[in-house]
Protein backbone atom coordinates (compact mmCIF):
# COMPACT_ATOMS: atom_id res chain seq x y z
CA UNK A 1 0.00 0.00 0.00
CA UNK A 2 1.26 3.46 -0.84
CA UNK A 3 -0.09 6.18 1.39
CA UNK A 4 0.73 9.78 0.53
CA UNK A 5 -0.05 12.60 2.94
CA UNK A 6 -0.57 15.99 1.37
CA UNK A 7 -1.65 19.39 2.57
CA UNK A 8 -4.19 20.96 0.19
CA UNK A 9 -3.09 24.45 1.18
CA UNK A 10 0.61 23.83 0.58
CA UNK A 11 2.20 25.77 -2.31
CA UNK A 12 3.31 23.77 -5.29
CA UNK A 13 6.96 23.54 -6.15
CA UNK A 14 8.26 25.79 -8.94
CA UNK A 15 7.27 24.30 -12.29
CA UNK A 16 10.66 25.06 -13.73
CA UNK A 17 12.48 23.10 -11.02
CA UNK A 18 14.41 20.14 -12.42
CA UNK A 19 15.70 18.92 -9.06
CA UNK A 20 15.35 15.16 -8.67
CA UNK A 21 13.44 14.67 -5.45
CA UNK A 22 13.82 11.51 -3.35
CA UNK A 23 10.75 10.02 -1.67
CA UNK A 24 9.49 12.49 0.88
CA UNK A 25 9.98 11.42 4.52
CA UNK A 26 6.43 12.52 5.36
CA UNK A 27 5.00 9.93 2.99
CA UNK A 28 7.50 7.27 4.07
CA UNK A 29 6.52 7.70 7.72
CA UNK A 30 2.82 7.67 6.80
CA UNK A 31 3.23 4.37 4.97
CA UNK A 32 5.13 2.76 7.86
CA UNK A 33 2.64 4.14 10.35
CA UNK A 34 -0.26 2.59 8.46
CA UNK A 35 1.38 -0.79 8.98
CA UNK A 36 2.35 -0.52 12.69
CA UNK A 37 -0.12 2.00 14.17
CA UNK A 38 -3.01 2.63 11.76
CA UNK A 39 -4.93 4.35 14.56
CA UNK A 40 -2.43 7.23 14.40
CA UNK A 41 -2.49 7.86 10.64
CA UNK A 42 -5.22 10.49 10.69
CA UNK A 43 -3.76 12.32 13.67
CA UNK A 44 -0.33 12.23 12.05
CA UNK A 45 -1.68 13.85 8.87
CA UNK A 46 -3.38 16.55 10.94
CA UNK A 47 -0.12 17.35 12.73
CA UNK A 48 2.00 17.73 9.59
CA UNK A 49 1.27 21.42 8.83
CA UNK A 50 2.18 22.44 12.39
CA UNK A 51 5.31 20.32 12.31
CA UNK A 52 6.41 21.93 9.03
CA UNK A 53 5.90 25.37 10.55
CA UNK A 54 7.87 24.39 13.68
CA UNK A 55 10.87 23.21 11.67
CA UNK A 56 10.58 26.07 9.16
CA UNK A 57 10.62 28.55 12.05
CA UNK A 58 13.89 27.06 13.30
CA UNK A 59 15.37 27.03 9.80
CA UNK A 60 14.34 30.62 9.12
CA UNK A 61 16.05 31.67 12.39
CA UNK A 62 19.26 30.09 11.09
CA UNK A 63 18.97 31.67 7.65
CA UNK A 64 18.36 35.08 9.16
CA UNK A 65 21.15 34.99 11.74
CA UNK A 66 23.88 32.49 10.89
CA UNK A 67 26.95 33.34 8.74
CA UNK A 68 26.07 31.00 5.89
CA UNK A 69 28.57 31.59 3.07
CA UNK A 70 25.99 31.62 0.27
CA UNK A 71 23.98 34.42 1.90
CA UNK A 72 25.66 37.57 0.60
CA UNK A 73 23.54 40.21 2.32
CA UNK A 74 20.56 40.90 4.54
CA UNK A 75 18.11 43.78 4.27
CA UNK A 76 15.19 44.81 6.49
CA UNK A 77 12.16 42.62 6.10
CA UNK A 78 14.20 40.54 6.25
CA UNK A 79 15.25 39.96 2.67
CA UNK A 80 18.21 37.64 2.18
CA UNK A 81 20.35 38.07 -0.92
CA UNK A 82 21.81 34.78 -2.13
CA UNK A 83 24.84 34.10 -4.27
CA UNK A 84 23.71 33.85 -7.86
CA UNK A 85 21.28 36.73 -7.52
CA UNK A 86 18.29 35.02 -5.92
CA UNK A 87 16.41 36.47 -2.95
CA UNK A 88 14.68 34.86 0.00
CA UNK A 89 12.29 36.70 2.26
CA UNK A 90 9.99 35.94 5.17
CA UNK A 91 8.64 37.39 8.42
CA UNK A 92 10.84 39.17 10.99
CA UNK A 93 13.00 36.52 12.67
CA UNK A 94 12.91 36.59 16.46
CA UNK A 95 15.98 34.49 17.34
CA UNK A 96 14.51 33.63 20.74
CA UNK A 97 10.99 32.62 19.73
CA UNK A 98 9.92 29.04 20.35
CA UNK A 99 6.42 29.16 18.86
CA UNK A 100 6.00 28.07 15.23
CA UNK A 101 5.25 31.47 13.72
CA UNK A 102 6.86 31.03 10.29
CA UNK A 103 4.39 29.29 8.02
CA UNK A 104 5.71 30.51 4.65
CA UNK A 105 8.85 31.99 3.12
CA UNK A 106 9.41 33.02 -0.49
CA UNK A 107 12.34 32.15 -2.73
CA UNK A 108 12.31 34.39 -5.81
CA UNK A 109 8.57 34.84 -5.41
CA UNK A 110 7.74 31.15 -4.99
CA UNK A 111 6.13 30.26 -1.66
CA UNK A 112 7.43 27.43 0.50
CA UNK A 113 5.88 26.00 3.63
CA UNK A 114 8.03 22.85 3.60
CA UNK A 115 11.58 23.31 4.97
CA UNK A 116 12.88 20.21 3.18
CA UNK A 117 11.57 21.42 -0.20
CA UNK A 118 13.05 24.87 0.46
CA UNK A 119 16.48 23.49 1.31
CA UNK A 120 16.42 21.24 -1.75
CA UNK A 121 15.60 24.13 -4.08
CA UNK A 122 18.20 26.40 -2.49
CA UNK A 123 20.69 23.95 -4.06
CA UNK A 124 23.57 24.87 -1.74
CA UNK A 125 26.59 22.67 -0.90
CA UNK A 126 25.59 19.72 1.31
CA UNK A 127 21.99 20.91 1.12
CA UNK A 128 20.60 17.63 -0.20
CA UNK A 129 21.60 15.66 2.89
CA UNK A 130 20.40 18.44 5.18
CA UNK A 131 17.08 18.62 3.32
CA UNK A 132 16.58 14.91 4.01
CA UNK A 133 17.26 15.53 7.70
CA UNK A 134 14.75 18.38 7.73
CA UNK A 135 12.15 16.11 6.16
CA UNK A 136 12.79 13.49 8.83
CA UNK A 137 12.55 16.19 11.50
CA UNK A 138 9.11 17.27 10.26
CA UNK A 139 7.80 13.74 9.95
CA UNK A 140 9.14 12.61 13.33
CA UNK A 141 7.81 15.74 15.01
CA UNK A 142 4.35 15.17 13.56
CA UNK A 143 4.52 11.55 14.74
CA UNK A 144 5.57 12.68 18.23
CA UNK A 145 2.69 15.15 18.45
CA UNK A 146 0.19 12.65 17.07
CA UNK A 147 0.96 10.12 19.81
CA UNK A 148 0.35 12.39 22.81
CA UNK A 149 -2.30 11.61 25.43
CA UNK A 150 -5.08 13.99 26.37
CA UNK A 151 -3.80 17.03 28.25
CA UNK A 152 -3.54 16.64 32.00
CA UNK A 153 -2.89 19.25 34.67
CA UNK A 154 -1.41 16.70 37.08
CA UNK A 155 2.31 16.99 37.73
CA UNK A 156 4.37 13.81 37.25
CA UNK A 157 5.77 11.87 40.19
CA UNK A 158 8.67 10.07 38.48
CA UNK A 159 11.73 11.83 37.06
CA UNK A 160 11.38 10.13 33.69
CA UNK A 161 7.78 11.36 33.36
CA UNK A 162 9.01 14.97 33.39
CA UNK A 163 11.56 14.15 30.71
CA UNK A 164 8.97 12.51 28.48
CA UNK A 165 6.84 15.66 28.46
CA UNK A 166 9.28 17.36 26.07
CA UNK A 167 7.63 16.50 22.77
CA UNK A 168 9.18 18.91 20.27
CA UNK A 169 12.88 18.37 21.06
CA UNK A 170 15.49 21.11 20.71
CA UNK A 171 13.74 24.52 20.74
CA UNK A 172 16.03 26.13 18.14
CA UNK A 173 17.58 23.34 16.04
CA UNK A 174 15.91 22.63 12.66
CA UNK A 175 16.75 18.97 13.26
CA UNK A 176 14.78 19.07 16.50
CA UNK A 177 13.28 15.62 15.88
CA UNK A 178 15.46 14.21 13.09
CA UNK A 179 16.10 10.50 13.70
CA UNK A 180 17.50 9.06 10.47
CA UNK A 181 18.06 5.35 10.76
CA UNK A 182 15.05 4.86 13.04
CA UNK A 183 11.99 3.19 11.61
CA UNK A 184 8.55 4.32 12.77
CA UNK A 185 8.30 1.22 14.94
CA UNK A 186 11.67 2.07 16.54
CA UNK A 187 10.68 5.66 17.20
CA UNK A 188 7.54 4.48 18.93
CA UNK A 189 9.54 1.88 20.88
CA UNK A 190 12.41 4.12 22.00
CA UNK A 191 11.46 7.81 21.70
CA UNK A 192 10.88 9.24 25.20
CA UNK A 193 7.92 11.35 24.08
CA UNK A 194 6.15 8.11 23.14
CA UNK A 195 6.46 6.94 26.78
CA UNK A 196 7.68 3.38 26.11
CA UNK A 197 9.24 0.90 28.49
CA UNK A 198 12.52 -0.17 26.90
CA UNK A 199 14.14 -3.57 27.39
CA UNK A 200 17.71 -2.48 28.15
CA UNK A 201 20.12 -5.36 27.70
CA UNK A 202 23.85 -5.72 28.30
CA UNK A 203 26.91 -7.13 26.55
CA UNK A 204 29.49 -9.08 28.60
CA UNK A 205 33.12 -8.07 28.08
CA UNK A 206 36.13 -9.40 29.93
CA UNK A 207 37.14 -6.88 32.59
CA UNK A 208 40.78 -6.79 31.43
CA UNK A 209 39.59 -5.65 27.99
CA UNK A 210 37.66 -2.68 29.39
CA UNK A 211 38.52 0.80 30.55
CA UNK A 212 36.66 1.29 33.83
CA UNK A 213 36.53 4.40 35.98
CA UNK A 214 34.65 4.77 39.22
CA UNK A 215 32.74 1.82 40.68
CA UNK A 216 30.88 -0.83 38.70
CA UNK A 217 27.98 -2.47 40.52
CA UNK A 218 27.95 -6.18 41.33
CA UNK A 219 24.69 -6.65 39.42
CA UNK A 220 26.57 -5.64 36.24
CA UNK A 221 29.40 -8.12 36.75
CA UNK A 222 29.52 -11.82 35.91
CA UNK A 223 32.47 -14.18 36.35
CA UNK A 224 35.20 -11.67 35.60
CA UNK A 225 33.23 -9.85 32.94
CA UNK A 226 31.64 -6.42 32.94
CA UNK A 227 28.06 -6.32 31.70
CA UNK A 228 27.92 -3.11 29.68
CA UNK A 229 24.37 -1.79 29.16
CA UNK A 230 23.53 -1.43 25.49
CA UNK A 231 20.60 0.33 23.87
CA UNK A 232 18.39 -2.05 21.81
CA UNK A 233 18.81 0.09 18.68
CA UNK A 234 22.58 -0.05 19.07
CA UNK A 235 22.48 -3.78 19.66
CA UNK A 236 20.43 -4.38 16.50
CA UNK A 237 22.02 -1.92 14.08
CA UNK A 238 25.64 -1.55 15.20
CA UNK A 239 26.66 -4.48 17.39
CA UNK A 240 24.51 -6.92 15.41
CA UNK A 241 23.61 -8.94 18.48
CA UNK A 242 20.91 -8.90 21.12
CA UNK A 243 21.65 -7.59 24.59
CA UNK A 244 21.59 -10.14 27.40
CA UNK A 245 19.34 -10.17 30.48
CA UNK A 246 17.14 -7.18 29.53
CA UNK A 247 15.64 -5.04 32.28
CA UNK A 248 12.86 -2.48 32.06
CA UNK A 249 14.02 1.12 31.64
CA UNK A 250 12.39 4.44 30.82
CA UNK A 251 14.03 6.66 28.16
CA UNK A 252 14.86 10.22 29.19
CA UNK A 253 14.79 13.26 26.93
CA UNK A 254 18.20 12.41 25.43
CA UNK A 255 16.71 9.07 24.19
CA UNK A 256 19.95 7.14 24.76
CA UNK A 257 19.87 7.79 28.52
CA UNK A 258 17.41 5.68 30.48
CA UNK A 259 16.15 5.48 34.06
CA UNK A 260 16.24 2.13 35.82
CA UNK A 261 13.78 1.02 38.47
CA UNK A 262 16.23 1.73 41.30
CA UNK A 263 16.74 5.32 40.18
CA UNK A 264 20.10 5.00 38.42
CA UNK A 265 20.39 6.73 35.05
CA UNK A 266 22.28 4.84 32.32
CA UNK A 267 23.84 6.73 29.42
CA UNK A 268 24.38 4.35 26.51
CA UNK A 269 26.21 4.60 23.21
CA UNK A 270 23.94 5.24 20.24
CA UNK A 271 25.75 5.49 16.93
CA UNK A 272 22.97 7.39 15.20
CA UNK A 273 22.85 11.07 14.31
CA UNK A 274 20.30 12.88 16.48
CA UNK A 275 20.04 16.65 15.85
CA UNK A 276 23.74 17.40 15.16
CA UNK A 277 25.82 14.59 16.60
CA UNK A 278 26.33 10.86 16.59
CA UNK A 279 25.63 9.85 20.18
CA UNK A 280 28.42 7.44 20.93
CA UNK A 281 30.57 7.68 24.07
CA UNK A 282 34.25 8.41 23.51
CA UNK A 283 37.03 6.59 25.31
CA UNK A 284 38.30 10.07 26.25
CA UNK A 285 35.10 10.92 28.15
CA UNK A 286 35.12 7.55 29.95
CA UNK A 287 38.69 8.15 31.07
CA UNK A 288 37.87 11.57 32.55
CA UNK A 289 34.50 10.70 34.08
CA UNK A 290 35.69 9.87 37.61
CA UNK A 291 37.90 12.97 37.85
CA UNK A 292 35.11 15.16 36.50
CA UNK A 293 32.61 13.70 38.94
CA UNK A 294 34.86 14.42 41.92
CA UNK A 295 35.47 17.92 40.57
CA UNK A 296 31.73 18.45 40.20
CA UNK A 297 31.16 17.52 43.84
CA UNK A 298 33.81 20.05 44.87
CA UNK A 299 32.15 22.74 42.76
CA UNK A 300 28.76 22.06 44.31
CA UNK A 301 30.27 22.34 47.78
CA UNK A 302 31.35 25.92 46.94
CA UNK A 303 27.94 27.03 45.62
CA UNK A 304 26.29 28.12 48.90
CA UNK A 305 23.70 25.39 48.41
CA UNK A 306 22.44 26.79 45.09
CA UNK A 307 23.84 24.00 42.90
CA UNK A 308 24.06 20.23 43.01
CA UNK A 309 26.00 18.15 40.48
CA UNK A 310 24.89 14.56 39.90
CA UNK A 311 27.63 12.04 40.58
CA UNK A 312 28.94 9.60 38.02
CA UNK A 313 28.81 6.22 39.72
CA UNK A 314 30.85 4.36 37.14
CA UNK A 315 31.79 4.41 33.48
CA UNK A 316 33.08 1.63 31.26
CA UNK A 317 34.00 1.06 27.64
CA UNK A 318 35.17 -1.96 25.70
CA UNK A 319 37.75 0.37 24.14
CA UNK A 320 35.15 1.49 21.61
CA UNK A 321 32.76 4.45 21.37
CA UNK A 322 30.15 1.97 20.09
CA UNK A 323 30.12 -0.11 23.28
CA UNK A 324 30.27 2.04 26.41
CA UNK A 325 28.02 3.19 29.22
CA UNK A 326 27.96 5.71 32.05
CA UNK A 327 26.00 5.18 35.27
CA UNK A 328 24.79 8.34 37.01
CA UNK A 329 22.68 9.06 40.04
CA UNK A 330 19.25 10.53 39.42
CA UNK A 331 18.78 14.27 39.94
CA UNK A 332 15.79 13.31 42.08
CA UNK A 333 18.27 12.68 44.88
CA UNK A 334 18.55 16.44 45.33
CA UNK A 335 14.87 17.15 45.91
CA UNK A 336 13.31 16.87 49.38
CA UNK A 337 10.14 15.11 48.30
CA UNK A 338 8.77 15.05 51.86
CA UNK A 339 8.88 18.85 51.80
CA UNK A 340 7.06 18.86 48.46
CA UNK A 341 10.09 19.68 46.32
CA UNK A 342 10.34 18.59 42.70
CA UNK A 343 13.29 18.57 40.32
CA UNK A 344 12.74 18.74 36.57
CA UNK A 345 14.76 19.61 33.45
CA UNK A 346 14.60 23.25 32.46
CA UNK A 347 13.31 22.10 29.06
CA UNK A 348 10.19 20.80 30.82
CA UNK A 349 9.36 24.10 32.51
CA UNK A 350 7.16 25.19 29.63
CA UNK A 351 4.83 22.27 30.40
CA UNK A 352 4.18 23.58 33.93
CA UNK A 353 2.83 27.00 33.00
CA UNK A 354 5.17 28.66 35.51
CA UNK A 355 7.23 30.74 33.03
CA UNK A 356 4.10 32.70 32.11
CA UNK A 357 4.54 34.63 35.38
CA UNK A 358 7.05 37.49 34.85
CA UNK A 359 8.00 37.38 38.53
CA UNK A 360 8.64 33.63 38.40
CA UNK A 361 10.71 33.91 35.23
CA UNK A 362 12.76 36.75 36.71
CA UNK A 363 13.53 34.71 39.82
CA UNK A 364 14.54 31.69 37.79
CA UNK A 365 16.70 33.89 35.54
CA UNK A 366 18.39 35.40 38.61
CA UNK A 367 19.14 31.98 40.07
CA UNK A 368 20.54 30.63 36.80
CA UNK A 369 22.73 33.67 36.12
CA UNK A 370 24.06 33.89 39.68
CA UNK A 371 25.14 30.24 39.61
CA UNK A 372 26.44 30.28 36.04
CA UNK A 373 28.39 33.53 36.36
CA UNK A 374 29.93 32.55 39.71
CA UNK A 375 31.21 29.32 38.25
CA UNK A 376 32.48 31.06 35.13
CA UNK A 377 34.36 33.62 37.20
CA UNK A 378 35.86 30.75 39.20
CA UNK A 379 36.96 28.90 36.06
CA UNK A 380 34.17 26.55 34.98
CA UNK A 381 31.83 27.08 32.04
CA UNK A 382 28.81 24.80 32.15
CA UNK A 383 26.99 23.47 29.09
CA UNK A 384 23.81 24.62 30.81
CA UNK A 385 21.15 23.99 28.18
CA UNK A 386 17.65 22.79 28.98
CA UNK A 387 18.63 19.12 29.06
CA UNK A 388 21.70 19.29 31.32
CA UNK A 389 20.31 21.96 33.64
CA UNK A 390 17.53 21.07 36.07
CA UNK A 391 15.72 23.20 38.61
CA UNK A 392 14.44 22.31 42.06
CA UNK A 393 11.01 23.78 42.81
CA UNK A 394 9.58 24.13 46.29
CA UNK A 395 6.03 23.21 47.23
CA UNK A 396 4.71 26.50 45.81
CA UNK A 397 6.59 26.10 42.50
CA UNK A 398 9.28 28.68 43.30
CA UNK A 399 12.78 27.91 41.92
CA UNK A 400 15.17 27.39 44.83
CA UNK A 401 18.20 25.40 43.57
CA UNK A 402 19.75 24.06 40.40
CA UNK A 403 20.99 20.59 39.51
CA UNK A 404 23.51 19.95 36.75
CA UNK A 405 24.18 16.62 35.06
CA UNK A 406 26.62 15.32 32.45
CA UNK A 407 29.96 17.09 32.87
CA UNK A 408 31.40 15.65 29.66
CA UNK A 409 31.16 18.92 27.71
CA UNK A 410 32.02 21.61 30.25
CA UNK A 411 35.11 23.82 29.88
CA UNK A 412 37.63 24.33 32.68
CA UNK A 413 40.15 27.17 32.97
CA UNK A 414 43.23 26.26 35.06
CA UNK A 415 44.27 29.91 35.16
CA UNK A 416 40.95 31.07 36.60
CA UNK A 417 40.81 28.19 39.07
CA UNK A 418 44.30 28.99 40.34
CA UNK A 419 43.44 32.68 40.63
CA UNK A 420 40.63 31.76 43.02
CA UNK A 421 42.65 29.22 44.96
CA UNK A 422 40.70 26.24 43.64
CA UNK A 423 42.70 23.02 43.18
CA UNK A 424 43.16 22.30 39.50
CA UNK A 425 41.89 18.80 38.62
CA UNK A 426 43.90 16.39 36.51
CA UNK A 427 42.10 16.97 33.23
CA UNK A 428 43.29 17.08 29.64
CA UNK A 429 42.04 17.56 26.12
CA UNK A 430 39.25 19.77 24.83
CA UNK A 431 37.73 20.36 28.27
CA UNK A 432 40.75 22.44 29.35
CA UNK A 433 41.07 26.02 28.08
CA UNK A 434 41.93 29.50 29.34
CA UNK A 435 40.50 31.22 26.27
CA UNK A 436 37.90 33.76 27.43
CA UNK A 437 35.89 33.62 24.22
CA UNK A 438 35.60 29.83 24.41
CA UNK A 439 34.57 29.91 28.07
CA UNK A 440 31.96 32.62 27.55
CA UNK A 441 30.54 31.02 24.44
CA UNK A 442 30.10 27.74 26.29
CA UNK A 443 28.08 29.28 29.14
CA UNK A 444 26.23 32.10 27.37
CA UNK A 445 25.36 30.01 24.33
CA UNK A 446 23.88 27.21 26.40
CA UNK A 447 22.39 29.11 29.34
CA UNK A 448 21.18 32.44 27.95
CA UNK A 449 20.64 31.64 24.25
CA UNK A 450 19.48 28.15 25.19
CA UNK A 451 17.89 27.44 28.57
CA UNK A 452 16.70 30.96 29.42
CA UNK A 453 15.61 31.83 25.89
CA UNK A 454 13.79 28.54 25.52
CA UNK A 455 12.00 29.09 28.82
CA UNK A 456 11.08 32.69 27.99
CA UNK A 457 9.82 31.78 24.52
CA UNK A 458 10.47 35.14 22.85
CA UNK A 459 12.97 37.96 22.73
CA UNK A 460 10.54 40.37 24.36
CA UNK A 461 9.93 38.13 27.37
CA UNK A 462 13.62 37.25 27.69
CA UNK A 463 14.54 40.92 27.60
CA UNK A 464 12.04 41.74 30.35
CA UNK A 465 13.46 39.04 32.63
CA UNK A 466 17.06 40.10 32.03
CA UNK A 467 16.22 43.77 32.52
CA UNK A 468 14.76 42.94 35.92
CA UNK A 469 17.68 40.80 37.04
CA UNK A 470 20.88 42.21 35.54
CA UNK A 471 21.09 45.47 37.55
CA UNK A 472 21.29 43.39 40.75
CA UNK A 473 24.18 41.18 39.60
CA UNK A 474 27.85 41.68 40.40
CA UNK A 475 29.58 43.56 37.58
CA UNK A 476 32.20 41.01 36.57
CA UNK A 477 34.08 41.18 33.24
CA UNK A 478 32.03 38.19 32.10
CA UNK A 479 28.74 39.93 32.84
CA UNK A 480 29.91 43.06 31.01
CA UNK A 481 30.75 40.89 27.99
CA UNK A 482 27.25 39.41 28.16
CA UNK A 483 25.71 42.88 28.26
CA UNK A 484 27.80 44.60 25.61
CA UNK A 485 28.29 42.03 22.87
CA UNK A 486 26.08 39.99 20.55
CA UNK A 487 24.90 36.84 22.32
CA UNK A 488 26.93 33.83 21.15
CA UNK A 489 25.13 30.69 20.07
CA UNK A 490 26.09 27.65 18.09
CA UNK A 491 25.48 28.06 14.36
CA UNK A 492 23.64 24.75 14.21
CA UNK A 493 22.60 24.90 10.56
CA UNK A 494 26.02 26.11 9.42
CA UNK A 495 27.51 23.13 11.26
CA UNK A 496 25.22 20.68 9.47
CA UNK A 497 26.06 22.30 6.12
CA UNK A 498 29.81 22.23 6.81
CA UNK A 499 30.61 18.55 7.48
CA UNK A 500 34.19 19.13 6.41
CA UNK A 501 34.77 21.46 9.39
CA UNK A 502 34.90 19.56 12.70
CA UNK A 503 33.86 21.10 15.99
CA UNK A 504 31.47 23.86 16.95
CA UNK A 505 30.84 26.96 14.85
CA UNK A 506 29.30 30.09 16.28
CA UNK A 507 27.30 33.17 15.45
CA UNK A 508 26.20 36.25 17.38
CA UNK A 509 22.49 36.91 17.96
CA UNK A 510 21.08 40.39 18.63
CA UNK A 511 21.72 41.09 22.30
CA UNK A 512 18.42 40.35 24.08
CA UNK A 513 18.84 43.46 26.23
CA UNK A 514 18.74 45.71 23.18
CA UNK A 515 17.42 43.40 20.42
CA UNK A 516 19.43 45.17 17.77
CA UNK A 517 21.53 43.35 15.17
CA UNK A 518 25.09 42.54 16.15
CA UNK A 519 28.05 42.68 13.75
CA UNK A 520 27.61 39.10 12.55
CA UNK A 521 23.99 39.77 11.63
CA UNK A 522 24.70 42.54 9.15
Amino acid sequence: MSLVVTDPDAPSAPEESTVDRPPHPEAEVAEELAAVRPDLVQRYAAELPGARAAVLTRLWRALAHEPLPWITGRSPGPVLRLSGGRTLHGPPADPYATDAYVTMVHLDGTAYDDPARLMTDLAVPHGTDFAAELGHSVASLALSRANQPAHTTEWPTHDWEWEQRIVDGHPFHPNCRSRPGFSVAEQLAYGPEHRPVVALGSVPVRAEECLLTGAWPDELRDAGRLLIPVHPWQAAHVLKRAGDAPVDAHPLMSLRTLALAGGTHVKTALSARLTSSVRDISVYSIGLSAALSAFGEALAARSDGLLHVTRTLGAATADSPDLAAVLRESPQKYADTEAGERVLPVAALATTGLPRSPAWLAEFTRLALVVGLRLLESGVALEAHGQNLLVVLDRTGAPIRLVYRDLADIRVSPERLARHGIPVPELSGRIVTDDETTLRRKLFGSLVAGALAGTAGSGTVLRAALTTVVPKLERTPDLLALLQQPLPTKALTLMRLSPELPGDQWTGLPNPLVLEPGPSDQ
